[in-house]
Formats: structure tokens, sequence, C-alpha cells
């Protein structure tokens, strides 16, 4: 599976960097994800599937239960118990950086990544802090997975009190998220290293793919097998250009970019309040 990274300066030496949204590959993997407690046990009984794959569908069978829950709370009645406990959990969630939901967007399905940047910009300084981050990224997520598995029996004690355990579903999820941007890092990093390329650096020329469109109706043939490909885009650097303000990206440039390459704008706008 194919993603695209857009890479573009946004406020002072901040880069964002985030993932197109693709809906279909979010569908499809929740279609491969069993519903229920009875197919999960189906599925990873009848599966020859090693120890580490069993427990990989299992986690991804708690964290669509986790979602679906989530989804309730959003939908609770404005004022209610649940509808409180929603907005304290997008409160704590806004203190999630951004490198880490790319990082978890990076899944083992991904096989090449297309890496789209403005074209003022240098090709190697692109996917060498974009190295940097999945570098990174296994170290800061390794230990934070750690520290929080070893808050999990901690915050089971909280289990006795009448109300819902809202410090252990936080810990539970961020030892998933951890869990799973470790993952992301790995594989990210092993995608855009010197290793796993023929060439030390793949950069295509002429106009780059903005819309999907095939290549070849820009004159431009994309090398096979390939597991990075760096794309200077015209149009995000005339974007970014035409929106710079004091140093910063404006709202409308942001929502032009997201829009144009269908990224998460509250995403984005994490890169631009980064300290």
């Amino acid at each position: 599976m194919r993603v695209r990274l857009v890479v573009f300066p946004i406020r002072g030496r901040n880069w964002c960097f985030s993932r197109s949204i693709d809906p279909s590959a979010a569908e499809s993997t929740a279609a491969n994800t069993p519903s229920t407690v009875k197919e999960l046990w189906k599925k990873m009984s009848s599966d020859s599937k090693p120890l580490n794959a069993k427990a990989e569908v299992l986690v991804d069978f708690v964290s669509n239960k986790m979602n679906k829950a989530w989804m309730g709370l959003e939908k609770a009645p404005e004022g209610s118990f649940k509808n409180k406990l929603h907005g304290f959990g997008l409160r704590l969630l806004a203190r999630v950086k951004p490198t880490e939901i790319l990082l978890k967007s990076i899944t083992k399905e991904v096989t090449n990544v297309q890496i789209t940047y403005p074209s003022s910009l240098n090709a190697r300084l692109v996917r060498r802090r974009l190295r940097q981050i999945a570098l990174r990224g296994t170290v800061i997520h390794r230990k934070y997975l750690y520290g929080s598995v070893s808050l999990l029996p901690l915050t089971t004690a909280f289990a006795v009190l009448p109300l819902p355990n809202i410090p252990f579903f936080w810990v539970l999820f961020r030892t998933y998220s951890h869990w799973r941007a470790l993952q992301g890092s790995v594989k990210l990093l092993q995608l855009v290293s010197d290793y796993s390329q023929p060439q030390n650096s793949i950069v295509s020329n002429g106009k780059s793919n903005e819309s999907g469109q095939n290549d070849s109706k820009y004159g431009t043939k994309e090398p096979q097998g390939l597991q990075w490909m760096l794309k200077p885009s015209k149009e995000l650097e005339h974007i970014v250009r035409q929106g710079l303000e004091t140093g910063s990206l404006s709202e409308h440039a942001i929502s032009d970019i997201c829009m144009t390459f269908s990224l998460n704008k509250t995403d984005v706008l994490k890169y631009r309040d980064l300290v």
C-alpha cells in the first residue's frame, strides 16, 4: 500500500509532516477487524498466524471497541455526563503531539511512501528531517510504552469507585497509541533509509501528482519497486508563498493546503502551535 506524506514549513522553523487522508484504506482496515468476541475467537483460532500477529488482531479488536465507545460519547446529549466526559477527552487528546499522529498512521501494510513538498525546499533536507522524526520516534515511544504498561496495574485500583475508571482507560489508550507509534517509527525508518533504495535519492521531475492522476500524463514514468519517492510540488510552493504572514502560514493558506492534499486540518494546526 502506498501513502502520501505532505511536508511544508508552517511557522518559523516548524515544518508540518502529515499523511493524506485515504478513506478507502480506513474502511478496508475496519472491514478486516473482528466486530464481536465470537468473530475474534474464530479468527484467532482458525488462522495459522504467529503469536505476534494474533496479538495484533486482539489489539485491533480492543481499539475498534474503544473507537465505538468514543463515538457514543460524542453523540451524547449536550450537558450530560457523557458529553462532559467527551469534552474532557478532547482536551487530553489535544496534548498528543502531531508527530505521534503521523507515526501511528504508518501501518505495517504500507510498502512505499510518496513525499510531497514545496519545490523550493532541498530534497535531501526533507528526507533527512523525516528520517529524524522516525528515528526519534523509535526512542521516545519505546520509553513511553514501557512507562504506560507499568501504570496499567496501578490504575486498575480505581475500579472500586462507582464512577467510570477514566485513568485506566486513558493509560490503556496511551499504551496502545505509543505501541502503534513505535511500530510506525520502525516502519517509516525502514522505508526512508538509504539502504531501502537502489539509488541514494529519487526525485520526480516535472509536475507533481497533486490530484492523484497517472504520472504518465505529465511525461514522467515512476520507477517500480521504490519504497520512497520525493515529489516537489509547484502548487504547494505557490500556496505556501502566498500564505506566509510574518513567518507563519495564514489560516486560509492552511485550509487550502488541507483541501488540496486531503489533510486533517486539526492535526496540521498542531504543528503551527508547537513551541
